[in-house]
């Protein structure tokens, strides 16, 4: 691989972000364009909102992404841009523009599922990690246990049934009367809790699967604060909170070291928005440790959506051959594997 210059563009949801990499492991640039501020005052994303402000940074953004890079345009070798899953109006932004780029300079176009992306993050994070390895894939609307046995290849092993875990973190957010985006702010509020003051149950669902479900862990969150606003009674948030997290991340370990060790994997690699959370990291690694598996996952930027990422994946792509055509179309339900 001799210098190939990747322009990659995000826009599957509340972020612009466009980012400029060598080789796909070298991050030159990584601009994101938040729009949290825009959808706090509505407790969530409201879609029209967030193609509308994409429409509005895009072309700023991928102005700062090539200046920051020192590139220009005719130095770009393929343009990267993800192609779903996510909002299709906001998805659309990003690829018309990813288009347009690749038609006018007459270079390769390569879409990319974001939720592979996400994965892809962890190469940018450890230029000498390579596959197979075992993907704990954690974000707001994905909860996956995914093999990844080459570069393209995967397998899933276990995915949500109902809720995926970062869902059910800004649903159970909402209700404690939190901000957007409630994930972090459950994060946060658990630092003050005790995880150990309420039992909210656990699914592990039968014997042997390592699939997940949520929705019975936020229900239960849900009827015990509607009781104790029947009987009067105080809410201690932070003790929710933090029972609530455990909860969820103590599935998500566990399933995930149980997998890794059955599979004979010794390598496991967090992905996904989710995979910020600190508790997380924390009982992974220790979890990790003690069965001598070894854990990766990307830093706190590269967790979230970012378009370094789906560069990273689209640059693979590119050296495999790949090349998306210019009729390339939005599919907000695009599965792993996929693309």
């Amino acid at each position: 691989m001799d210098n190939v210059i990747t322009l990659a563009i995000e826009t599957s949801c509340d972020e612009t972000s466009v980012s400029v990499l060598k080789n796909g492991r070298q991050v030159l640039s990584n601009v994101i364009a938040s729009q949290i501020q825009q959808h706090k005052i509505f407790g969530g994303v409201v879609p029209e909102v967030a193609s509308r402000k994409h429409i509005e940074n895009i072309n700023q953004v991928i102005n700062k992404a090539l200046l920051e890079a020192n590139v220009t345009f005719n130095e770009v070798t393929h343009v990267a841009t993800t192609y779903g899953p996510g909002l299709v109006g906001a998805l659309l932004v990003g690829l018309s523009a990813a288009k347009a780029i690749a038609y006018a300079l007459d270079i390769p176009l390569n879409g990319v599922n974001h939720i592979e992306g996400h994965i892809y993050a962890n190469f940018i994070e450890d230029i000498n990690l390579e596959p197979p390895f075992l993907s704990l894939v954690v974000s707001g609307g994905h909860t996956h246990l995914i093999l990844m046995k080459d570069y393209g290849v995967y397998e899933i092993i276990g995915k949500t049934r109902d809720d995926a875990a970062g869902e059910a973190f800004d649903k159970i957010a909402r209700a404690l009367g939190l901000s957007y985006p409630g994930g972090p702010e459950i994060d946060r509020l658990a630092k003050e809790g005790n995880k150990d003051a309420i039992s909210f149950p656990r699914a592990y669902l039968e014997e042997g699967s390592y699939d997940f479900s949520f929705s019975g862990l936020k229900s239960a969150v849900l009827n015990h604060l509607n009781s104790k606003r029947m009987k009067g009674e105080n809410i201690n948030r932070a003790d929710i909170a933090a029972s609530f997290q455990e909860a969820v991340v103590e599935v998500l370990t566990e399933k995930a070291i149980a997998c890794g060790k059955e599979m004979g994997i010794n390598t496991i690699c967090l992905a996904g928005g989710v995979a910020a959370n600190s508790r997380l990291r924390n009982m992974l690694s220790k979890r990790c440790q003690e069965e001598s598996i070894i854990l990766k996952y990307p830093s706190i930027k590269l967790s979230t959506d970012n378009a370094a990422m789906i560069g990273c994946a689209g640059c693979y792509k590119y050296i495999k051959g790949f090349k998306s055509e210019l009729d390339l179309n939005a599919i907000p339900n695009l599965k792993i594997g996929e693309g």
